[in-house]
């Protein structure tokens, strides 16, 4: 009779330096984040049975305050060891992957944060300029595991790590020269073959890749895990990136996903959110055959540390004392840090509205970068010779953060915390060249955003695309236009042409003119857009013609210590073209946007609550 092995796979991803349940933008307790309640999840699963593997996907060291204060505090030598990885020590990872956001600060700050890792990081798809692997490809753990009988075998389970392939682009002042990658499906076709060949049992595949709607599947692709799936030799599969859910509805509708049982061409697999909003599991029985073990059955699952009820959060699980106690002094210098004050601003910013309007959350955010490019530009020959304009996206609006994560700062004295929350990401300022036809089809991708309005329609209509994320919704400063949501947008969601003869972009002008389609712009603008990040036209690499020393945050931070007191005065860069007042046309936002001015120029009204604790909101057009 064939021996049977119950082995449970558990696994983080995404959590971006979240380790205390705590919003350091606002400055208050957050029970929807954290590795420390991920932790309290953790213990739970491990006691349920006998034999388990903790593993974590990425995009580990980015994405919070914490994660900028213990880059900066590892660069100078303050500390020795990042505080997830003291966490993640304490908690008994067996191993890891990286993500791309792993990058953002420089491969000095990653190499000295891997070197205190108590587990193995695998990842196979990195280069050195000489062809070398820049990590182990791969690990095989060896595991003695009881069957159902009490015998005991020892297996040797393989883990192989992927990254999106994009992080060249992406994080190219950091990585030129350095580093270089291949795709993933590629880098699979090499390796997995080499880990097999090891005698392993079982085989794990972390993949910080997501899942596209795209078919079929491109080369070096950003969202390969489907494609991952089909390469032989692979029995599970983490994913991430996306910051979705699998099992569940997010990946409805896409050939060769399960979103019930969660599998992607039927190998098992889970996306568990991110900032530890969820611990993805998944069970397998594996099964003994004539060489070696085959995997009989498996279950997938998700378990959340919150669950939201209307406007309320209900904890699903407290904090772990023992990882909030390896992360206490982190913790605290974090708060230090971020409540530092560095100016003030005359009028309160929010972007409950950045979505549907010009926006101050977007405006001061274009107003900092034009401040700092101009300051170089008498000194700097890339910088002369066109003039400049400044793209930026509101970063928190909603969307899968849920009806929290808004850009809220008072007026007032301005701290650290509030210019983070302003500028989310630690990007690199960059500024590229382009034609006013590249800066009009720049503009036609950001209106992908809305969903296609039937002006004569009767019943609600939404008018945001809630695939479409809030960070991909550029606005361009120093040249005005009009958006006509009753045509088709000229782009689907992640950058293809699908409309060629659809333009929603009226009205375009510079300086009061209509814009000239041959003549040529500096657009400031971050690393991730310049480098391809959001596939938009004209922000390839190879339009980039200034990189600056400083992060877009740094300029921003230098833009309010320098001018001390800042006031804004929104330029009226966009506007929706009329639609019939006969049409309802409704979005999405914070049920906090009832205390905010509504943006000029539209009518907005409240038409209640919402599900997922947002409320909904009816605008028109004046």
């Amino acid at each position: 009779m064939a021996a049977e092995i119950h082995l449970r796979l558990i696994g983080t991803s995404d959590l971006h330096a979240n380790i205390y349940p705590y919003d350091y933008y606002r400055d208050r307790p957050d029970d929807t984040v954290g590795l420390a309640k991920t932790a309290t999840l953790i213990a739970a699963a491990r006691a349920e049975v006998p034999h388990t593997i903790l593993l974590d996907n990425g995009d580990l060291i980015q994405g919070a305050p914490l994660g900028d204060w213990a880059a900066e505090s590892l660069a100078s030598g303050a500390i020795t060891i990042h505080p997830m990885i003291a966490a993640m020590n304490a908690l008994g990872y067996d191993a890891g992957t990286l993500g791309n956001h792993e990058f953002n600060y420089g491969l000095d700050v990653l190499d000295k944060t891997l070197r205190a890792a108590a587990f193995p990081i695998v990842t196979c798809n990195i280069l050195k300029p000489n062809g070398d692997l820049y990590y182990k490809p791969w690990v095989i753990l060896e595991r003695t595991f009881i069957d159902a009988a009490g015998a005991a075998h020892d297996l040797r389970i393989g883990i192989i790590g992927f990254t999106t392939p994009q992080i060249v682009q992406w994080d190219q002042s950091h990585l030129s020269g350095r580093a270089t990658t291949i795709g993933i499906v590629e880098a699979a076709r090499i390796h997995l073959p080499e880990l097999r060949a090891q005698g392993v049992d079982l085989v794990v595949a972390l993949c910080h890749s997501g899942i596209s709607r795209k078919t079929p599947a491109l080369p070096g692709e950003e969202n390969a895990a489907l494609a991952l799936a089909g390469v032989a030799g692979i029995d599970a599969i983490l994913t991430g990136h996306q910051h979705l859910l699998l099992p569940g509805a997010d990946f409805s509708g896409i050939a060769g996903v399960d979103v019930v049982a969660g599998a992607l061409q039927g190998v098992p697999a889970f996306q568990p959110g991110f900032w530890g909003s969820h611990l993805g599991l998944i069970d397998l029985v594996l099964t003994s055959a004539d060489k070696g073990w085959r995997v009989g059955e498996a279950k997938v699952s998700l378990r959340p540390i919150y669950a939201r009820e209307g406007d309320a959060i209900r904890s699903e699980a407290e904090a772990d004392p023992n990882v909030l106690a390896v992360a206490s002094a982190a913790h605290a210098a974090t708060l230090a840090y971020v409540r530092a004050p560095v100016g003030e601003i005359a009028t309160r910013i929010q972007s409950y509205f950045a979505l549907v309007a010009d926006d101050p959350s977007v405006e001061i955010v274009n107003s900092a970068q034009l401040w700092y490019v101009r300051r170089l530009a008498a000194s700097v020959p890339a910088l002369q010779g066109a003039p400049i304009l400044a793209a930026s996206a509101p970063f928190k609006c909603g969307g899968r953060g849920g009806p929290d994560y808004y850009t809220d700062v008072p007026a007032g004295p301005v701290a650290i915390k509030n210019v983070a929350d302003l500028y989310v990401y630690p990007n690199g300022l960059r500024v590229v060249k382009v034609t006013g036809d590249q800066v009009r089809e720049w503009l036609e991708r950001s209106a992908s955003l809305f969903l296609r309005i039937d002006p004569r329609g009767l019943e609600p209509q939404p008018l945001l695309d809630p695939a479409f994320a809030a960070y991909n919704f550029d606005v361009i400063d120093g040249v005005s236009y009009a958006i006509d949501v009753t045509r088709a947008a000229r782009y689907e969601n992640e950058g293809a042409l699908i409309a060629p003869d659809s333009h929603r972009i009226n009205d375009l002008r510079f300086r009061g003119e209509p814009i000239d389609a041959n003549a040529e712009f500096l657009v400031v603008t971050n690393s991730y857009r310049a480098g391809g990040g959001g596939v938009f036209p004209g922000c390839d690499g190879s339009t980039i013609v200034f990189e600056a020393p400083d992060t877009n945050r740094d300029a921003l931070i230098h833009y309010i210590i320098e001018n001390r007191r800042v006031e804004l005065r929104p330029e009226g860069s966009w506007r929706f073209a009329p639609w019939p007042k006969t049409a309802i046309v409704t979005f999405l936002t914070s049920p906090a946007a009832a205390s905010a001015t509504p943006p000029a120029g539209l009518s907005i009204t409240p038409m209640g609550p919402a599900p997922g604790g947002f409320a909904l909101y009816r605008i028109a057009s004046d």
